[in-house]
């Protein structure tokens, strides 16, 4: 499938190689070692899909750059809820040093099992609407971490540019998942100001899927579904029915375009769990409290826009509203500059060291 991906501001393209295990597997991730000390992480993901490797991907590596010596224990819940809360007393036995959770299910399964082990999260959008924190400024719980909140008002902005005679928005998540309404109920206030109708179809498992997209033809236009776990592990079947019958799809994530979905403007997980490991180094290292700790987000130049080429030309969507080309020449310049910027740094504090050195030499002679 031929997918065009832009990156909004200055970001280098990321590949990412799967890395995730079964629920009953461990994976032991070791670091080279900075210091004698081993620390033991516990590692709990919802399910396998894109979006969430890519962020566990990004802790490992961010924790191996940052020279920690760790084992990591990886368990995945493959979407059941009552499997996070077995892994979640395992790790609470094992007495794991740190504890990362990947999607708001996974977080609230082992947050409920502790409060003493310190919890990192990420790919959870509101921290704090999920019961995991008293507030995303100052946690004041032994849970901390990252947001995947995306630009929903920018997507739906995508939406409008895409598909301008669109009347009625079909509303697609699981209605188990915080995230995701949390999602929905943003784009129905954009979509309100735009004066656009809109439609909610929940679901509450995969098996739904291929029902609740059949039951939108004829009543939607265009479907939006957020970065919801449930959706986006079966977005092969959402895609399938809708593209069948000429419904493009505006989705949360990059991941979800690439498997049929038309077009988004999102985040890039796996460096969202880099700045997992940063804050996971603050903690072991550093001796930092997950407490005092505000949840974090990717600033603006980690968003790009994602267009599924293949999907629009089966559907007919016009892309030249999107001026791609223009767009690709402007993050082509500023990625450009911002590594001029550096080398220019780079050259500046070289020539500081060389004349700190000159005048070292001339004070010794």
């Amino acid at each position: 499938m031929k997918l065009k991906k832009l990156i909004a501001l200055a970001m280098g393209t990321v590949m990412v190689a799967g890395m995730v295990t079964g629920c009953g597997e461990e994976a032991n991730n070791t670091a080279s070692k900075s210091d004698g000390e081993t620390y033991e992480i516990g590692v709990i993901q919802l399910v396998e899909h894109e979006a969430l490797d890519e962020a566990n991907k990004g802790f490992v590596d961010g924790l191996e750059e940052e020279g920690l010596n760790v084992n990591i224990d990886q368990k995945n819940a493959q979407g059941e809820q009552s499997t996070c809360d077995t892994i979640s007393e395992k790790f609470v036995s094992d007495g794991k040093d740190l504890v990362l959770a990947i999607a708001t299910p996974a977080a609230q399964a082992i947050a409920g099992k502790t409060t003493d082990i310190p919890i990192l999260v990420t790919a959870v959008t509101d921290p704090k609407e999920a019961g995991l924190v008293n507030s995303n400024e100052l946690p004041g719980t032994n849970v901390s971490g990252t947001s995947d909140l995306t630009p929903v008002e920018q997507q739906m902005n995508l939406l409008h540019t895409l598909l301008p005679d669109a009347k009625t928005v079909g509303l697609l998540y699981c209605s188990a998942e915080d995230n995701s309404l949390f999602q929905i109920e943003l784009a129905e206030k954009v979509l309100d100001e735009m004066g656009i109708g809109y439609k909610r179809y929940t679901v509450s498992s995969t098996n739904e899927i291929q029902t609740v997209v059949e039951s939108m033809v004829g009543d939607v236009d265009v479907i939006y579904t957020p970065t919801d776990n449930m959706v986006a592990s079966g977005m092969s079947t959402v895609s399938m029915v809708a593209t069948e019958n000429k419904i493009p799809i505006i989705c949360g994530e990059k991941n979800m375009v690439d498997n049929g979905g038309l077009a988004t403007y999102g985040i890039d997980y796996y460096e969202l769990g880099k700045m997992t490991a940063k804050m996971a180094v603050r903690i072991l290292k550093n001796g930092e409290n997950p407490a005092d700790m505000a949840i974090e987000y990717l600033p603006e130049e980690y968003c790009e826009l994602s267009v599924n080429e293949e999907v629009a030309a089966e559907l007919g969507i016009d892309l030249s509203v999107l001026n791609l080309e223009d767009s690709a020449d402007d993050a082509s310049k500023e990625s450009t500059e911002a590594a001029d910027a550096e080398d220019t740094s780079a050259a500046d504090e070289n020539s500081a060291d060389d004349a700190a050195e000159e005048t070292s030499l001339e004070a010794a002679e």
